[in-house]
């Protein structure tokens, strides 16, 4: 095998597949990438057997078609080093030459026999939808999930897609992020499992790989996993075991006061007041009152802070703690514009956060006798 391709093209795509590259792993050979070459394009795949993805550089001068395994930190290590427009990749002998201006390099390599498949996108039925929202929709949701957690199904994100349209949910049980969105079904798909959580590894690939704004996605959900097609890549993701809470019993119906706030304003506000805050004394007071907020928080040791914000509000005065990380992670997902309305019951219940594009957002206070 032997090829020729812009060196900014390759660096890229593998800086994209080593997104699922295993840094450590009883399988060494899932340490590297398979680089494919035929018919004046390269196809480089990386997986670790739960996540897996196929990117594809259409330029690329193909001087002897064939396949071989690249260590993926290494390769993307001396292409980030090399200089030059183009690269050089041959296979000679058990040897890959890697080549550049005035540099080379000999790398070993394994049988490119021996490394798994990943699954070609090649549904007849199937949903599309814009890149751009679908970037939107995993920003908005992702952070909520926790991967730690070894109860139902909280590593992942939810991915539900009707006719009607797609929905995202993720959850840690102290907040849920709940997004809707526009899809378009093609042929006839119908997802086997009635509650597909893709984990956040193969939900943060296929956000990084969604370079191209205007471009149209594919999506599928199977029985036991999910495929994604953009451009340039194919994205393959088992779905995660266990059971996705049932989200929607969640999200109050009713509240007894609204608040219309601005995204950035109203961000900026929690960021200054989480700076007096430790582990130990984690929450903010929320004190809502007749045009004015008022945030306040006291931390052993460190001190203490009040910061006010003037907001369009009348009406009685209602405190409420929050863990301001957990407010600030739905603020900064959206532009400082974004008119935001906070939903509130009193200080023990769930508040609502929502945007007019479909976001929700719940957060369970702290209790004020901390």
């Amino acid at each position: 095998m032997r090829l020729t391709c812009q060196r900014g093209a390759l660096a890229a795509a593998l800086q994209t597949v080593g997104g699922v590259v295993p840094t450590r792993t009883p399988k060494p050979i899932l340490q590297n990438v398979k680089l494919q070459s035929k018919e004046g394009e390269a196809i480089i795949t990386g997986t670790d057997q739960e996540v897996g993805i196929r990117y594809r550089i259409r330029e690329a001068d193909v001087q002897k078609p064939g396949e071989i395994l690249l260590p993926a930190q290494r390769t993307l290590a001396i292409l980030r080093e090399m200089q030059g427009e183009t690269v050089v990749i041959e296979a000679k002998g058990d040897a890959i030459l890697v080549r550049g201006d005035r540099a080379e390099y000999s790398l070993a390599s394994a049988d490119p026999a021996e490394f798994p498949t990943v699954t070609e996108f090649d549904e007849k039925s199937y949903f599309t939808i814009s890149a751009r929202q679908l970037k939107q929709m995993i920003r908005r949701t992702i952070f909520a999930t926790d991967t730690e957690s070894t109860r139902y199904a909280l590593g992942g994100v939810l991915v539900e897609l009707t006719n009607e349209g797609i929905t995202l949910a993720a959850t840690d049980t102290r907040r849920l992020a709940v997004v809707r969105g526009q899809c378009e079904a093609h042929g006839s798909p119908a997802g086997d499992n009635a509650i597909p959580v893709v984990p956040s590894k193969a939900m943060s690939l296929i956000e990084r790989s969604l370079v191209n704004d205007e471009e149209t996605v594919s999506l599928v959900i199977r029985g036991n996993d999910a495929l994604i097609k953009t451009e340039a890549t194919t994205i393959y993701s088992r779905l995660v075991e266990g059971r996705f809470p049932r989200y929607r019993d969640v999200i109050p119906t009713q509240s007894k006061v609204s608040i219309d706030l601005v995204a950035g304003a109203f961000h900026a506000a929690v960021r200054q007041a989480q700076i007096v805050t430790n582990e130990e004394s984690r929450g903010v007071d929320f004190n809502f009152a007749s045009g004015m907020l008022t945030l306040k928080s006291i931390a052993a040791e460190i001190g203490e802070s009040k910061v006010e914000l003037p907001i369009a509000y009348e009406g009685a005065e209602l405190p409420i703690t929050f863990d301001p990380r957990y407010v600030a992670d739905f603020l900064k997902v959206l532009e400082p514009e974004q008119q935001v309305k906070l939903d509130l019951i009193d200080s023990e219940s769930a508040a609502v956060l929502r945007t007019d594009d479909g976001y929700t957002y719940i957060i369970m206070p702290l209790s004020r006798d901390r």
